[in-house]
């Protein structure tokens, strides 16, 4: 048996309700880590023309799996507004106590994102939740941290980072976030904060229909699409003990697809 070294660590996972982050908030409670699993709730509708492509669960699907998880706690928060690191983390501590772990999991993706229809304020919209809003809570845990603490960040990209054709705010957004990744981690390094990032592909999360499976499964070397722990089981590693010389990396969870 490894011992991972996070039990009774306090995890701050963004967009922790869902999907994958459903499957990282789950994969940290079974180490024994106290969660706090952050969740969005929009109040405006799409603009015309446009719609949102990530999914937002309910608070009541929040609010069921912190009871699922035992301990944890949910916050509800607009990564979009210039104040919410600081209240958010203010939340947590208050409840759960110092932050040890980020996971900078929520993303906006909507659609059109092509070329021909970037807006300003869709590549604001991108731009705030994928890359400022990841960054400023990476601040705001550095600024926060205790002697011997050694806090860690995991940032959520894609594998496709590096070209995402048919999604430019989106898939530019993620690049920005690697290397923020990349910058954080020699920034904060001397401070023994670890700053990584998990760059997933394909992986079904309920929006995949047996058609576009079949794709998938001809585009991904090994054959088939991912699982939501498969990106989560790369995440406790990544904050574990056993990483604890790692940092500034992007651990591509693909199958293959993207190299």
């Amino acid at each position: 048996m490894i011992d991972t070294g996070l039990a009774q660590r306090i995890v701050l996972v963004t967009g922790g309700s869902g999907g994958i982050g459903r499957a990282i908030s789950r994969a940290f409670a079974a180490q024994g880590a106290r969660v706090a699993v952050h969740y969005y709730v929009p109040e405006k509708a799409p603009p015309p023309g446009k719609r949102w492509e990530h999914v937002t669960p309910t608070a009541e699907a929040a609010e069921d799996l912190a009871r699922e998880l035992g301990g944890a706690i949910t916050v509800a928060a607009d990564l979009s507004a210039s104040d919410t690191a600081e209240r958010l983390f203010d939340h947590v501590e208050a409840r759960l106590g110092p932050v040890d772990v980020l996971v900078n999991n929520a993303a906006h993706c909507e659609s059109p994102d092509t070329i021909d229809a970037l807006t300003a304020a869709g590549l604001e919209r991108h731009y705030q939740v994928n890359v400022a809003a990841p960054a400023l809570l990476t601040s705001e845990l550095a600024h926060r941290a205790r002697d011997g603490q050694s806090p860690c960040v995991v940032n959520i990209s894609t594998d496709a980072a590096r070209a995402f054709p048919g999604q430019i705010g989106y898939g530019t957004s993620k690049a920005a976030l690697e290397a923020f990744t990349r910058a954080a981690a020699l920034d904060l390094g001397r401070s023994g904060i670890r700053v990584n990032a998990v760059a997933p592909g394909p992986v079904q999360t309920g929006w995949m229909d047996a058609a576009l499976i079949d794709q998938v499964r001809e585009i991904v070397p090994m054959g088939w699409p991912g699982e939501p722990e498969d990106i989560a089981d790369a995440v406790v590693f990544l904050a574990s003990h056993q990483a604890r010389w790692i940092t500034g990396q992007v651990l591509q969870v693909a199958g293959g697809h993207a190299l």
